[in-house]
């Protein structure tokens, strides 16, 4: 990303705490998400779309969403062969995507980086996934913990020149300390006070978050499956907007 610097522990400057925000659209149709963009207004100016809405015709819906302002984070975790990778981004890169998620293979995220030169879009690797735990990456065939798999990814990432990382909140500020302050960092796996966990095991609040270096929040469930979204969403940005200011 091209955004001046801050500091080491709170990333890139964004000056508006809205765009810190990323919403997952992860409702199972075409008219969910757009009644819960409806819904969302102006609050919001950031969505991620993956796989669950990609495969409902979201990749249209993006690219609207996209033309109409809204910037857009495509969760596709790509993850293959040098040249199917590049030439899947280089489409992307042409439909207005703000982020894209790969795998944080060191081949898979140069082929990336080197597709989407010039376009704008920023690259982000992904390192652990929030849903696993150590028993988890043991079972996968890693040796190595889920904190130390993702520091080698992200050392690999800064190598590979990508534009950000993704990896939990648990592993944000050292994560931010090895990636420098110039890099997006999102995190998923944020959970306002009070809600549930879900199916993520290394979770934390937004204000933490925040703290930890992150530069960017994915959040889902708890905005979309809340009673009143729009309210649930602007509370967030304000913790968001207070957390920052005070670090």
């Amino acid at each position: 990303m091209s955004a001046p610097s801050r500091n080491l522990s709170t990333g890139p400057a964004i000056a508006d705490p809205r765009d810190r925000l990323i919403v997952g659209l992860d409702v199972p149709t075409l008219k969910d998400a757009e009644a819960m963009v409806a819904t969302l207004g102006d609050t919001v100016s950031f969505y991620k779309i993956g796989y669950q809405l990609v495969f409902a015709g979201g990749l249209s819906f993006a690219r609207d969403l996209a033309a109409s302002g809204k910037s857009i984070f495509l969760d596709m975790k790509l993850h293959d062969i040098d040249n199917t990778v590049a030439k899947g981004v280089e489409n992307i890169a042409q439909m207005g995507m703000t982020m894209l998620t790969v795998h944080a293979y060191p081949k898979v995220m140069r082929a990336a980086v080197d597709a989407a030169r010039g376009s704008g879009l920023c690259i982000l690797g992904v390192t652990v996934l929030t849903s696993m735990d150590e028993a988890d990456t043991k079972e996968a065939g890693y040796a190595l913990s889920p904190a130390d798999l993702v520091s080698r990814r992200a050392q690999q990432a800064v190598d590979a020149n990508m534009g950000g990382i993704v990896c939990s909140p648990a592993e944000a500020k050292a994560v931010r300390a090895i990636i420098g302050p110039d890099m997006a960092l999102v995190t998923p796996g944020i959970r306002p006070v009070g809600a549930e966990a879900g199916d993520q095991k290394r979770i934390t609040t937004p204000a933490d978050a925040i703290r930890a270096g992150s530069s960017h929040l994915v959040v889902a469930r708890p905005i979309i499956k809340a009673d009143d979204p729009k309210a649930t969403a602007s509370a967030i940005i304000a913790e968001i907007a207070a957390a920052n200011r005070q670090h």
